[in-house]
């Protein structure tokens, strides 16, 4: 079976077939650092790291290019309000998601770029456009430019509507522009900005608009055509329509295949730092939620599906995950941890019908249970496969318990061990009670346990003991 992929700009599931055979080319829509992000905005990270890693899977080398947008009206407000350079402010929230990335173990882009370090490309993009009759200097002589949309009949094509019925842009005044709904491509310093949020141009000082610069690095990082364009659904109009019209005005082929995905809301609304309803990973921890519990949480959900968030879901996600986790453990403790094995032809069906990891983890589920029926059964050899096709689905969605990623804890390391050895000291006390038949002594060492939060349960392979659902 093919890879097939929900293309937006077709409305349908596409056969993906790359520009190059044996390498896909991928940029995804990276975050605008004015605030640390949040949980919605680290969805899209774990849902484009699994497509990543299914590609890789299928035998692509894949080139992922995910880009920072580090200079922006946003950034700017925020630079105001703080009284701090404006890229000071994007770098240390640029710091923030990388750490938050590597926590959900969100592999590495192959290139990671700034929009700040793409200036010279915009400017050769806009000069095209207005050289080809796609832009224009604003009326006004305020130093702006922009993409005049009346100029490119496929514009509105992407999101499917028409420009009759589209609003004003809104990212500048509309007396500079041929048609309010004209966006900017370049916009000419203003007084009361940061005096140094702007760079040199052959239309006067300022600095780029949003769109301009996601086209300047698809070219190049990706070149003038590439395989998969990347983003949440709320992208698709404006950013990614004016992105499609600028791009292909200018002679670039661009995008084969747009790939969007669902949001995260809270409560029926988009999660959004406007709206003041936003969860970061540090929420999610005072919650006892592990990030690899959060990853599997978002997993769980097809990547093009809402997801409204609720505490009771997240826990609910939480506990499934264990379920999988004290399986693996159990294994490895019997059989020993052993190689990743063969993905079960069910999951690679549910992932090729665009990536449909909810019902690969159905998949995932239905090994487990019987591997935890061999288990019980002593019969090694089920336990072996089983294990190693558990392994298998869980590496492909980046939540093997095994994957070092996932064990480089620095300081919670060192304090399971020492959990580890104090849970041992007291499981040798309780040994020693029921030894010499003093079953009282052995019952209170298992209640202080339990009270503490770690249940412990006796198996033919001696004591093991629980914190909450995760078998240790």
């Amino acid at each position: 079976m093919t890879l097939r992929l929900y293309d937006t700009a077709t409305r349908s599931v596409r056969d993906f077939v790359p520009r190059e055979s044996g390498k896909v080319s991928v940029y995804l829509c990276g975050l605008t650092l004015q605030a640390p992000p949040h949980i919605g905005h680290l969805r899209s990270g774990v849902n484009y790291d699994i497509l990543r890693r299914w590609l890789t899977a299928e035998g692509y080398q894949v080139t992922f290019v995910r880009n920072l947008t580090d200079i922006d009206d946003k950034i700017l407000v925020k630079a105001e309000e703080q009284g701090r350079p404006f890229w000071s402010i994007a770098y240390a929230n640029e710091q923030i998601l990388s750490e938050s990335y590597r926590q959900l173990n969100v592999l590495p882009p192959t290139y990671e770029p700034r929009a700040t370090g793409h200036i010279p490309e915009m400017h050769e993009l806009i000069a095209k456009l207005i050289a080809d009759g796609h832009a224009y200097p604003a009326l006004d002589g305020s130093g702006d430019v922009y993409f005049d949309i009346r100029s490119w009949p496929a514009y509105g094509s992407l999101s499917n509507q028409s420009p009759e019925d589209m609003q004003s842009a809104g990212d500048a005044p509309e007396r500079g522009k041929r048609d309010p709904r004209d966006f900017a491509l370049w916009k000419g310093a203003k007084p009361g900005e940061p005096s140094d949020a702007y760079w040199p141009s052959p239309w006067g000082r300022g600095r780029p608009g949003w769109h301009i610069e996601c086209s300047a690095m698809c070219w190049r990082y990706l070149g003038a055509e590439f395989d998969i364009h990347g983003g949440g659904l709320d992208l698709t109009f404006p950013h990614h329509e004016n992105e499609l019209a600028q791009s292909t005005a200018a002679g670039l082929p661009f995008a084969r295949y747009w790939v969007h995905h669902g949001l995260l809301s809270i409560g029926g609304a988009k999660m959004g730092k406007s709206l003041g309803n936003t969860l970061d990973l540090a929420y999610v921890d005072s919650l006892g939620v592990r990030p690899v519990e959060l990853r599997y949480y978002y997993a769980a959900a097809h990547y093009r599906s809402r997801i409204d968030y609720s505490e009771e879901a997240l826990r609910e996600a939480a506990t499934a995950y264990r379920r999988i986790e004290g399986f693996v453990q159990r294994a490895v403790e019997r059989v020993g941890a052993g190689r990743l094995g063969e993905l079960p032809a069910a999951f690679v069906a549910a992932m090729d019908d665009d990536l449909n990891t909810s019902a690969a983890l159905a998949v995932l589920h239905e090994v487990v249970r019987d591997g935890n029926t061999a288990l019980t059964g002593g019969e090694d050899v089920t336990v072996r496969t089983a294990l190693a096709a558990t392994r298998a689905m869980l590496d492909i969605l980046g939540l093997d318990p095994l994957d070092p990623a996932w064990n480089a804890g620095g300081q919670a390391d060192d304090l399971r061990d020492v959990v580890d050895s104090l849970v041992a000291l007291a499981l040798e006390q309780r040994a020693q009670a029921r030894s010499r038949k003093d079953w009282a002594a052995a019952d209170a060492v298992r209640d202080q346990l339990k009270q503490a939060g770690v249940v412990v349960e006796d198996t033919p392979q001696g004591p093991r003991w629980t914190i909450g659902e995760q078998k240790i």
